[in-house]
Formats: structure tokens, sequence, C-alpha cells
């Protein structure tokens, strides 16, 4: 049995660190930028923390090295690890966009969401949520700084994303923002969960992105891609579109909207279905179609 490669360089100043979710390889990704100061950008889920902190140590990160923690959104596979990681690195502040800070203090509310969505496997998948002393948190405003890392306020997949923009390697850290696409499975997915996914908003996030003009895009899920950032980004606007067009034409027919995604996308790959699977996208979706302006109607 080979040991999983769990962290190495992607360019110049950042190591891929490969968060391990649910043992495993190459599904959630955190991202050490070394600096001087080291910025750690994702946790993973609560899970992941053993998996995380080892990798780190191996990296040399000490408990008192470690500036900052900044998580892309509040999703359990992305922040669910912000507590158990604030206390190993007592040093580092926590960044996170204003709307999600204060459910990194009190996590209550969210663990209640989730454990609704997740049932069983918030325990036995993610974990949970530790709560961060409220005077380590730091609401990260658009166009604001951490290290070399720009924040770059993009909603849609959710009223809480940001990206982080690396002024020295050129990467820009996207979250799902862009979409899923798992190594293994090689099709760029578009992630639209509910309750807050609004499509206008998303394009908006991918324009946002495409005129920052970044070196590469590292994603949640899964690394950084290979691929012209420009084509990533073109691509992740019509496979919204597409997507968002699927479900609208099953909405307006009274159509059940899960079956016409997977009649179109096909059936769900295992680890997919658990991260971005075709039933939390057309809940999404349907709850955008529900809630959109009127005036907004059939402009997909």
């Amino acid at each position: 049995m080979t040991t999983p490669r769990v962290a190495y360089p992607v360019a110049d100043g950042v190591m891929q660190i490969d968060t391990l979710l649910g043992g495993w390889e190459r599904v959630t990704a955190g991202y050490l930028i070394e600096g001087p100061p080291p910025v750690l950008v994702e946790t993973g889920s609560q899970s992941s923390v053993g998996a995380l902190l080892a990798a780190l140590a191996g990296i040399g990160v000490s408990a008192d090295a470690l500036s900052a923690v900044v998580v892309t959104h509040i999703h359990l596979d992305h922040a669910g690890g912000v507590g158990d990681v604030a206390a190993a690195f007592p040093e580092a502040e926590v960044y996170v966009h204003p709307l999600g800070a204060r459910h990194l203090a009190d996590p209550s509310r969210l663990i209640d969401s989730a454990g609704r969505v997740y049932g069983d496997l918030l325990d036995s998948l993610y974990g949970r949520l530790d709560p961060t002393p409220a005077a380590r948190i730091h609401a990260l405003d658009d166009g604001e700084a951490v290290g070399s890392l720009t924040a770059v306020h993009s909603p849609g997949h959710a009223k809480h994303h940001l990206a982080l923009h690396d002024s020295m390697s050129g990467l820009l850290f996207v979250g799902d923002a862009v979409g899923v696409r798992l190594p293994d499975v090689g099709v760029l997915r578009p992630a639209t969960p509910p309750p807050d996914f609004d499509l206008d908003l998303a394009l908006s996030s991918l324009r946002r992105f495409a005129d920052r003009s970044p070196s590469g895009l590292a994603l949640a899920h899964f690394g950084v891609l290979p691929d012209p950032p420009a084509d990533v980004l073109a691509e992740a606007e019509d496979a919204l579109r597409e997507w968002a067009d699927v479900a609208e034409r099953a909405w307006a027919a009274g159509a059940d909207i899960d079956a016409a995604l997977a009649a179109r996308f096909g059936e769900d790959h295992a680890q997919v279905a658990i991260l971005n699977g075709i039933h939390s996208n057309a809940a999404g979706l349907r709850r955008w179609l529900e809630q959109r302006p009127t005036d907004s109607a059939a402009r997909v």
C-alpha cells in the first residue's frame, strides 16, 4: 500500500496539501503560502485536521509560525477545521468573508443546518466545527490583503464566498466558485448548492476572476489546474449556463429537476455525489428559480 502524497509544491512559495476528506486522495485541497509569514488557505473539514496538522508539521510549520488561516467560505469541507487549527496555531489570525465571521465564532446555527443536509454523514465524514475566539476572527473586505493574498469577494456559490489572488505566484485560489474537477473524474461540474446559489452572481464572479488574469486556478476540489485560466473560466461559465438551462426547462414544465440533470449529465461518481451531487445542485438551482426576481426570469 502506497503512502499518499500529501504535501507538494505547485508554484514558487506555494505548497498544496491533500486534506484527505474521508481518507480519499485528491478530493479536498488546502494551500500553504510559505511567506514569510506562512498563511494557510482552507483547513478542510474537522475530520481532516489530523492529516492537515501532520502535513504542516512535515513541511516545518511550527505552532508559533503560522500567521493566518483564510477560508474561502464557511461550508464544512472548507472551514470545518478552523477551530481546531486556530487552537493548534495560537498566533494565527483567522480570515473569512464578513458574512461568515459570526458563524466561526458561534457555529451552532451552521452545524444545525449542516445536520439537516448531511444527516449521519455530518459526524461520520465531515465532523463538526469548534468555535474560534471572536477576537481572533477578521472579516476580510473585498480587495483587502493578507500577506501576498488579495481577497476577491465572489458570491454565487454562496453569499459568503471569496477568492484569494496571490501576488507572488499569480495563482488564484477560487474555492468552489469555478466548480469541482476531481482528477479521477476529469469533468468540471458547477457547484450550485442551497441555500443561496445565484446564477447572475456566480457568472459575475467568474468575470471578476478573468479580469485579474491569474497565472493559474487553484480549486479546493481539486488542485491547481494545468489548463489556461481563461479556458477554464469559459468552460465554467458554459457549464453554469447549461445546468441552469436544463433546470429551468424542467422547472417550467413541472418536471423533476434531479431527473432532468441526471439524464443530461449522467450519474454521480461516488465522491462527487458526496461533495457536489446532482441532488444538491438541483436543490440549489430550484431555490434560485423560485426566488429570483421576476424581471430575471428566462434570463439564463
